[in-house]
């Protein structure tokens, strides 16, 4: 009897984690960036110290995955797709979003306590490599998210809990006056990015967003990929905050992971909602119908949706008073 297509189907998801985790521990370890010459299992071993058998048997892995390609010398190479994204100084690098993922790892590891008691894990966090991961990310989008919001009237931005400043940073390549605002950490990351991308013109201000002025005389405002870090209360107020901060006729434009109202679907969307779970103490990913009720709730008028290949934005613009 042939395996059943649906029985296949669910030894994927279940078993998924295999093919994970030897990604994240070539990535962990340095091999992608070994690999740019090419090397045999004991070259790899003696390089890296790690045990040789076990090098070689990960080696085989990646090559049965496609992550590596093994020659009949018994040398491995990088395939072009792990040359392109995990390799070290590589324009559209993905290795530091790698390494946050093999931190989230410790506390999805975690996630049957967390069912359990309802409270997140929060184990393993690694704050450089989530906010250079956010940086990887952001290199991908940026410019589509330039050209959904536009520019027009926009004369100065603030980039709200901005991380490593990469969309704040593509703003102000196009002339906007940039500010980029997150905790002093964060914002001692997004200074050394600038510089090494030579932009030059930002804005910095340190705090918690929370408790702390945002600044004001801004015309757009983003709140990229951070409402879904916090309940539904710190968001209205969060949103209130910015009203205020906002010219007469500014926007804010909030980008999150499209969920529907089901909320179930697309499933890449109710899995990261796992990840808040996980790892805050009220976030999930919301809908597009929910952010529009808190942007009518702060005030905020001509509100809109807008899907993008990953990401969805919804917009609210600041009435300008009418002339008496």
């Amino acid at each position: 009897m042939a395996t059943p297509e649906d029985l296949i189907g669910l030894r994927m998801l279940y078993m998924g984690f295999t093919a994970a985790r030897v990604v994240l521990t070539a990535n962990n370890l340095g091999i992608f960036d070994r690999l740019e010459i090419p090397s045999t299992a004991g070259e790899l071993a003696g390089g890296l110290k790690t045990d040789r058998r076990a090098t070689e048997i990960l080696l085989d892995a990646l090559t049965g995955i496609g992550l590596t390609t093994k020659g009949r010398d018994g040398r491995y190479r990088n395939s072009a797709v792990s040359g392109r994204y995990l390799v070290k100084g590589g324009r559209l690098y993905q290795g530091d979003i790698v390494r946050h993922a093999s931190s989230m790892w410790d506390s999805f590891s975690a996630l049957d306590d967390v069912v359990r008691m309802g409270k997140p894990a929060r184990r393993g966090r690694d704050h450089e490599a989530f906010i250079m991961g956010m940086h990887n990310l952001t290199v991908l989008r940026s410019g589509r998210l330039i050209r959904a919001v536009g520019l027009r009237g926009v004369k100065t931005m603030l980039d709200l809990g901005g991380g490593p400043g990469t969309n704040a940073m593509a703003f102000s390549k196009k002339g906007v006056r940039a500010t980029i605002f997150d905790l002093p950490q964060t914002i001692a990351i997004a200074r050394r990015v600038a510089r090494r991308e030579g932009v030059k013109g930002l804005s910095f201000i340190s705090g918690d967003f929370h408790v702390d002025g945002i600044g004001s005389g801004y015309d757009l405002i983003l709140i990229s990929q951070i409402f879904h870090a916090f309940s539904p209360e710190e968001n209205l107020a969060l949103l209130a905050k910015c009203r205020t901060a906002l010219n007469p006729g500014g926007r804010v434009v909030i980008q999150e992971f499209p969920i529907k109202d089901n909320m179930t679907s697309p499933p890449q969307s109710a899995l990261f909602s796992i990840n808040m779970l996980v790892g805050t103490e009220s976030g999930r990913c919301y809908t597009p119908r929910e952010i529009k009720k808190w942007l009518r709730q702060s005030g905020f008028a001509d509100i809109t949706v807008k899907d993008l290949a990953e990401t969805v934005l919804v917009e609210g613009k600041v009435k300008v008073p009418r002339r008496r």
